[in-house]
């Protein structure tokens, strides 16, 4: 089993750009889109407990047309809002969302 070096999270509020470049980095098949599991390891790499759970509730709120999957700008920032909300993170609204 080959174990991977992550970057963390920026200290403090990161901002809407650093937040998805360091989510992408746990997009193991680079489709683009973040699957339940991939997030899952997200959170896992955040040490959050029932991180399975979370990634669950996260991909559901994100997911609005219902592939499993997280992808496209509208899903992206349905994600944010799921972090902010459930899992305190607090993001900078920079950028274009």
């Amino acid at each position: 089993m080959a174990f991977m070096r992550y970057r963390a999270l920026p200290q403090g509020e990161p901002t809407v750009e650093e937040f998805r470049a360091w989510l992408a980095q746990f997009d193991a098949d680079r489709d683009g889109r973040i699957s339940r599991e991939e997030l899952q390891q997200a959170l896992r790499s955040l040490n959050v407990w029932f991180s399975w759970w979370k990634a669950r509730g996260g991909v559901r709120a994100a997911d609005a047309n219902g592939d499993g999957r997280v992808a496209g700008d509208d899903e992206v920032a349905r994600l944010f809002a799921f972090a902010q909300r459930h899992l305190n993170v607090k993001i900078t609204q920079l950028g274009y969302y």
